[in-house]
């Protein structure tokens, strides 16, 4: 009986440790050209970080406090930055950028906000800050 006990209770245990990553954040990255950063912290749960790249000396960062947040960022160019920040639950952040020497700040403290972007030809500038619950910000841009 005591063997069966110690048995059922070592699989419980294996079956538990083996279940937590579904809770686990998660980061993705791909970055093709040279000189490109990324970087992040993550702090939480189910929050997801996706980041691309492609061209040269981009930089994205990400950070996340909270549960449920998603950040992607994307970039092709070069010397394109994105920062996104997020404190809360539900918040979803994105960026794109595609050409030239873009800067994007995507600020969200709350619940349930969300930020798009865009930005494709050269030198924009776009800042988002997002406080409380509920709120949608778009922007889209073809500066030169």
């Amino acid at each position: 009986m005591n063997t069966k006990l110690f048995i059922t209770a070592a699989v419980a245990a294996v079956i538990g440790f083996t279940s937590a990553p579904a809770m686990a954040n998660s980061v993705w990255l791909d970055q093709f050209g040279h000189r490109n950063e990324a970087g992040g912290r993550q702090t939480g749960y189910n929050n997801a970080i996706g980041i691309h790249q492609d061209g040269s000396r981009n930089s994205a960062i990400g950070n996340q406090r909270g549960g449920r947040n998603t950040i992607a960022i994307g970039q092709n160019g070069w010397r394109n930055t994105v920062r996104a920040e997020q404190r809360g639950r539900f918040n979803e952040a994105g960026a794109a950028q595609f050409g030239t020497n873009h800067n994007s700040i995507i600020i969200q403290d709350g619940r349930g906000n969300i930020a798009a972007g865009v930005q494709v030809g050269n030198g924009c500038d776009a800042e988002v800050r997002q406080n409380g619950s509920g709120n949608v910000a778009a922007f889209v841009q073809t500066c030169r």
